[in-house]
C-alpha cells in the first residue's frame, strides 16, 4: 500500500517503532519502503512524490477518511503491544478497545492521520457466534 506522508523521515521512524523494517533498496529521501511481512509492505511517499502517481487531490487524512487499514494478530496481547507502540511513537488512539467476544480490536491514527485497526479474531468463537445469526439476504 502507498501512503502519502508530510515528512518521510518522521513517518519512517513511526513505522519502525511499530516493528516495520525499512527496505533500503526501495527507499530514498522521497520514499521509504517499510516491510511488515513477506506479503505486506507500506510505501511512505512524500506528498510531491505521491502526486506523480495520481491526478487526484491528496486528502488530509486527519480531516477526511480515505481508507482504514487492518492487521491481524495472533492474540489480544499482540494487538495491545502494537497499539501501545503506535501511541508511544506519536500515534493517536481513536476509541477504547472493542471486545466482541470472538474479535478484539483497537484503533489509532499515525501522525499523518492514516487509520489503523489491529485486531485478533478467534475463528472458532466467530463461527459459533455466526451460527446463531440469520443468513444475510
Amino acid at each position: 500500500m502507498n501512503l502519502p506522508v508530510a515528512d518521510v523521515e518522521r513517518a519512517t521512524a513511526f513505522y519502525t517503532a511499530l516493528g516495520f523494517e525499512k527496505n533500503a533498496m526501495f527507499s530514498n529521501e522521497q520514499a521509504s519502503s517499510m516491510t511488515w511481512s513477506d506479503s505486506i509492505a507500506v510505501m511512505l511517499l512524500s506528498h510531491p512524490f505521491y502526486a506523480t502517481f495520481t491526478n487526484k487531490q491528496i486528502i488530509d487524512a486527519r480531516q477526511q477518511s480515505g481508507m482504514l487499514l487492518a492487521l491481524s494478530f495472533d492474540d489480544r496481547a499482540a494487538v495491545d503491544a502494537f497499539t501501545q507502540a503506535a501511541l508511544a511513537a506519536g500515534g493517536r488512539e481513536l476509541h477504547d478497545p472493542e471486545d466482541h467476544g470472538f474479535m478484539y480490536s483497537r484503533a489509532f491514527e499515525d501522525p499523518d492521520g492514516h487509520g489503523w485497526g489491529p485486531f485478533h479474531m478467534d475463528m472458532a468463537a466467530a463461527e459459533q457466534a455466526m451460527a446463531h445469526q440469520p443468513a444475510a439476504g
